[in-house]
């Protein structure tokens, strides 16, 4: 497959670029700032470009697959967030490319909570990080609303971490998932790859999931 990241140089979205050329796909990973080049894999095609821009999004994602924003606002400031979202929806509804999004579990509900959702819950959403999970809440609804794109939402667990990829976990849909411990975590090599399995094999069209350990 043709496949695009924008965020490409991230935390996140270096992995997915990796996860995807390992595959063998024809990978285009797309960074905003041009001093971030060298920090791409070789393998990969690198372009200089920006998710908020649509018409960045249309030229980009002419002719490919599947594009994936692994991008995050560095203030986490919900306007650029929906902004960018929006902006990617009208991009990619002009190319037909389908787009999977890394998002957040603010959305997710806790189990065994009636209903309460990650942003309420101190347990799985430190207080010093409800600007990104309002963020990410702003972002998930802007999918929502989307009717044009064929669009997948994935939400992490509470706790994405460095680690090592295993090729193991487990789905969901709209529940935080939780080990037999309670936590809720995975690392972001094994995001990585729920992301390309899930590019490879889509089984979530319009609708968000989630995986954890």
């Amino acid at each position: 497959m043709r496949i695009t990241v924008f965020g490409a140089a991230g935390k996140v979205g270096r992995r997915v670029v990796d996860e995807a050329l390992l595959r063998g796909h024809e990978v285009t990973a797309v960074i905003r700032n041009p001093a971030h080049m060298d920090d791409l894999p070789a393998t990969a095609i690198a372009r200089v470009g920006d998710a908020a821009n649509t018409e960045n999004v249309i030229t980009i994602s002419r002719d490919q697959d599947v594009v994936i924003n692994a991008t995050r606002s560095a203030t986490s400031d919900e306007q650029e967030v929906n902004h960018t979202t929006r902006a990617l929806m009208d991009g990619l509804a002009r190319t037909g490319a389908r787009l999977l999004v890394i998002g957040g579990a603010a959305s997710l509900t806790v189990p065994g909570t009636g209903g309460r959702t990650v942003i309420d819950d101190p347990r799985f959403l430190h207080p010093a990080a409800q600007l990104v999970g309002h963020a990410s809440l702003v972002q998930f609804h802007a999918c929502l609303a989307e009717t044009r794109v064929d669009w997948t939402y994935l939400s992490p667990p509470a706790q994405l971490v460095h680690g090592e990829r295993t090729g193991h976990y487990r789905l969901g849909r709209d529940e935080l998932l939780l080990d037999k411990d309670g936590d809720s975590r995975i690392s972001i090599e094994d995001l990585a790859v729920v992301l390309l399995d899930e590019a490879e094999n889509p089984r979530h069209h319009r609708m968000r999931f989630t995986a954890a350990y």
